[in-house]
């Protein structure tokens, strides 16, 4: 009889501005754990209000609970979910190493289906001649050409043309099999943080309205004084996308702040059914209501990993 391998990790995934990071900065200081990070623009440097990056959450107690895959790369590259797995794989083995529980928090669904599935990946390098061919095609074309490619794992941003040119693109070699690598599967006890949506709108624009008071736009000027061209920062969209338009003419300030007000709005929901869809594809989550509070939260998480057997009784 085959047992159930025991968990050697603990995940904490939600929609954007749940309060996740927090909520896995204090567990992680109660159990020894370390935390890596599963969300696709806090890995590059300089990038910190725009992505929702405070290093300043990961003190506990007067403490630095150790992170990583954060500021890991220069803003203006295109790291991918192949980068993204191999890197995850070299922290998880060094946090298991140093004795450590890890956890694995983040909002990017494709980063953490990549680990809890142990996707199939390919180094993707641009390929000139693809983006030449595809130069011509409109974005509705593009959209089909994406769709029609099955047994995919990447998904991108359809306002965005880069993206999708870079989406086929990575597709297009992963169903050549080049350079395939197995990402690392871990077993993981999986919780999710999510809010009543109405309140989750109320959370969504908050936190906008606060991170536009500390110097949002401030930090996208900087980052192009800095030498980065604006449609490389268009290119991560949503806050970079709309302050980018905005502080070089092309919106007017209620209108960015409209718009992408909506558009972070529009990425909760579709963060939500990213997570709905991977339990449907087998991944258990067990989810944690915001309006429950913080404290029976981390009491309900500490118990069940205690269960689970990640944490000594």
């Amino acid at each position: 009889m085959k047992h159930k391998q025991k968990p050697e990790m603990i995940t904490l995934l939600g929609p954007t501005a749940t309060g996740k990071t927090h909520l896995a900065v204090r567990l992680a200081d109660a159990i020894n754990g370390q935390i890596i990070s599963a969300d696709s623009r806090q890995v590059y440097r300089g990038m910190n209000l725009g992505t929702g990056k405070d290093l300043a959450e990961y003190i506990m107690n007067g403490k630095i609970v150790p992170y990583h895959l954060i500021d890991i790369a220069d803003p203006g590259y295109e790291y991918s979910v192949f980068e993204f797995a191999r890197d995850f794989g070299l922290a998880y083995r060094q946090i298991l190493n140093e004795g450590c529980t890890p956890i694995l928090c983040g909002g990017t669904g494709l980063y953490l289906d990549a680990i809890l599935h142990g996707y199939n990946l390919s180094e993707a390098k641009p390929d000139t001649v693809l983006r030449q061919a595809l130069e011509s095609r409109t974005d509705k074309e593009l959209i089909a050409i994406l769709t029609g490619m099955r047994n995919l794992h990447n998904r991108t941003d359809n306002d965005d043309r880069k993206r999708l040119v870079r989406a086929i693109e990575i597709a297009s070699l992963q169903k050549e099999k080049h350079n395939a690598r197995k990402a690392v599967r871990v077993n993981s006890l999986v919780f999710g943080l999510r809010w009543e949506r109405a309140i989750l709108r109320q959370l969504i624009s908050a936190r906008l309205k606060q991170r536009l008071n500390h110097g949002m736009a401030e930090e996208v000027r900087s980052l192009i004084s800095s030498g980065i061209e604006p449609e490389k920062l268009i290119f991560y969209g949503l806050e970079y996308k709309y302050l980018t338009l905005y502080v070089t003419g092309k919106l007017s300030f209620d209108k960015m702040f409209d718009q992408l007000n909506t558009g972070i709005h529009q990425l909760a929901k579709r963060q939500m059914t990213w997570f709905r869809r991977m339990e449907r594809n087998g991944i258990i989550i067990n989810w944690l209501e915001g309006e429950a509070g913080e404290e029976l939260n981390f009491n309900l998480m500490l118990e069940m990993s205690k269960k689970a057997g990640i944490l000594s009784e």
